[in-house]
C-alpha cells in the first residue's frame, strides 16, 4: 500500500512491487493476473479498511441519532483524507471496471453501514420514511464529495465558511429528519 502514497501514485510494474518486496519479479503473478488485477485487490482492502472505520464509529455511545450520523460522516471524511491515494484508487477507474468493484461483496458492505443506520433511524421514527436506498446515496454523495474536496484542498474557509463539513451535513440532516 505504501506505493500508492508514492508522487506517482499507482504508476509503478508488477516488477517494482515485486523488487521492493524482494521476490522474484515473476512472483506476483502467482497470485494476480495483471497489475489491474493487483489494484482491484488493494481497492477491495480499502473499502475493508473504510468499512473498519465506519462501524469502530458506529459503535460508540451516542445521545441522538443525529449525532451517530455525524460520526459516521467524520470516520469516512476522516479516512479518505487520512488515504487520499487508497481513496482515490477505490474511486477511479484504474483498478478495473467499477461497477464490478462496487457491486461486490466489500465494497457494498461499506456502504451497509449507512444502510444499516438509516434504516435504524427510521425504525426509530427519528428520520422520514422515504426508500433506504435513496437517502444512503444521498448521505454518500455529500460525504464522497466533501472528502474529495478535502482531499484536493477544495474547502479554504474563505470560500465555504469556517465549518463546511458540519453545515453540509446539518443541511442533509434536516431533511432527512422527521
Amino acid at each position: 500500500m505504501g506505493m500508492l502514497d508514492e508522487e506517482q501514485g499507482w504508476q509503478f510494474t508488477l516488477r517494482e512491487v515485486a523488487r521492493r518486496a524482494g521476490v522474484s519479479h515473476a512472483a506476483p503473478y502467482k497470485h494476480f493476473s495483471d497489475k489491474g488485477a493487483l489494484l482491484a485487490e488493494m481497492s477491495m482492502l480499502g473499502f475493508d479498511r473504510l468499512r473498519e472505520k465506519l462501524t469502530a464509529a458506529e459503535r460508540r455511545p451516542f445521545a441522538s441519532h443525529r449525532e451517530e450520523l455525524f460520526a459516521l460522516a467524520h470516520a469516512y471524511v476522516g479516512f479518505g483524507t487520512s488515504n487520499p491515494a487508497l481513496y482515490r484508487l477505490m474511486f477511479g477507474a484504474d483498478a478495473g471496471k467499477a461497477a464490478d468493484i462496487h457491486s461486490g461483496e466489500r465494497a457494498l458492505a461499506a456502504f451497509g453501514v449507512m444502510l444499516e443506520t438509516l434504516e435504524r433511524g427510521q425504525k426509530e421514527g427519528v428520520l422520514r420514511k422515504r426508500p433506504i436506498q435513496g437517502q444512503a446515496t444521498t448521505c454518500w454523495a455529500l460525504v464522497h464529495g466533501l472528502t474529495m474536496l478535502a482531499i484536493g484542498g477544495l474547502l479554504p474557509p474563505a470560500k465555504v465558511g469556517p465549518d463546511a463539513m458540519e453545515a453540509a451535513l446539518a443541511a442533509l440532516l434536516e431533511g432527512l429528519e422527521e
